[in-house]
């Protein structure tokens, strides 16, 4: 007996010592779907199971459909503005919908908004063909788009979600997705709506309610993505930020629509409780003054291009701001030219973030007069 006693307490020993020191911290995040992660907004991993296994996604597809939409409109190739002709083929499309009339003319920002709120088949098919011509053109620049995050374990055969069989990703790369998608501000403007009508041309309502329950429910809420088909089961990506701390969670094939709202919100929990981000430097910030040689005016002001933002463990998070910055410029300098560097160092002196300093207001060279003038005055 006591021979069985020392052996179970060396296995447990054994398996204390192989398992990761992290694990344990983590043990309070209870997990039923098949994937999920948590990571910070700039793709640091908080928790993870699973999470980089090959799975349908359903509708959470559209996070990329959505982030090559926003794409054009900042490349110019799109407007919020543009009339966008539903076709036949985006008016038959099944699943979540909101009925579009075939060959009736929509703005593109309504369409988006129908994506982003309720996960509109037929809105994403009609954006789709707008914007790049066909369905199967969108989907090939969707792949470009995700070989160009670096993505691990995703492939799209189309912008919808709908099952297919090539079609697949995974949680990690579904918020490295979302991390993405959450830098243009009019994502926010739709996710934050909970409930608003479709009004169509011909003057037809069809009313959307959003459906990432969190954004009524869960304090910080304020964007995500669900999906669910028979093959991907329940999922959900979200993003939530209190004070300065924003976060993204993931649960991929949850076994029913409350255990995906639940364990997101656990994990949400659970980042929010261990973790924090300090703001040390905030975009468009003026740092300082840089002499100007051979200039009109004797100085330029310097801002922040970016912010810098450091996250961690609360209370270890601490860091230091550095500038490389020139003491002197040379005329002419440009409003937004680059003028050095500010970067955010840990304690170990590793840099974890930078941004671009750049001139306030423009500066231009003296001409030959500029330079009489000043002799004259000087006498």
């Amino acid at each position: 007996m006591k021979k069985l006693f020392l052996f179970v307490f060396a296995v447990a020993l054994l398996i204390a010592a192989i398992v990761p020191v992290a694990a344990c911290a983590d043990a309070t995040i209870k997990i039923t779907a098949k994937e999920a992660v948590l990571m910070s907004e700039n793709g640091q991993v908080l928790f993870e199971q699973n999470a980089t296994e090959k799975r349908p996604i359903a509708s959470m597809t559209k996070i990329m459909t959505l982030l090559c939409t926003y794409d054009a409109i900042d490349s110019g190739k799109a407007s919020l503005d543009d009339d966008v002709v539903a076709s036949s083929r985006a008016a038959s499309m099944g699943g979540s919908q909101v009925f579009l009339d075939a060959n009736a003319t929509y703005k593109l920002d309504n369409l988006i908004k129908s994506i982003v709120v309720c996960s509109a088949n037929d809105s994403c098919v009609a954006v789709a063909e707008h914007l790049s011509g066909s369905v199967e053109n969108f989907v090939s620049e969707m792949n470009s788009k995700a070989k160009q995050l670096g993505l691990v374990a995703t492939h799209f055969e189309n912008c919808t979600g709908l099952p297919a069989v090539s079609q697949f990703s995974c949680a990690k790369d579904v918020g490295v997705m979302l991390s993405q998608l959450i830098k243009h501000p009019h994502y926010f403007e739709c996710a934050r709506i909970w409930m608003e009508d479709f009004v169509h041309p011909s003057g037809r309502v069809t009313g959307m309610t959003n459906t990432n329950k969190l954004i009524r429910f869960y304090d910080g809420c304020d964007g995500g993505k669900t999906g669910y088909t028979s093959e991907a089961q329940h999922c959900l990506a979200a993003t939530a930020k209190r004070g300065d701390t924003r976060i993204i969670a993931v649960v991929v094939g949850a076994p029913d629509s409350k255990a995906r709202f639940r364990e997101v919100s656990e994990m949400f929990n659970y980042g929010f409780a261990n973790y924090e981000s300090k703001l040390y430097l905030d975009i468009n910030k003026q740092v300082d003054n840089v002499s100007v040689s051979g200039g009109k005016s004797d100085q330029v002001e310097v801002r922040a291009e970016g912010k810098l933002v450091s996250f961690g463990k609360k209370g270890k998070a601490e860091c230091e701001v550095c500038l490389d910055l020139p003491n002197q410029v040379k005329a002419p300098v440009k409003a937004g030219d680059k003028l050095g560097t500010a970067f955010l160092k840990d304690k170990q002196g590793n840099v974890v973030a930078e941004t671009n300093l750049v001139a306030v207001n423009s500066v231009d060279a003296k001409t030959y007069w500029d330079y009489v003038r000043d002799i004259v005055c000087q006498r």
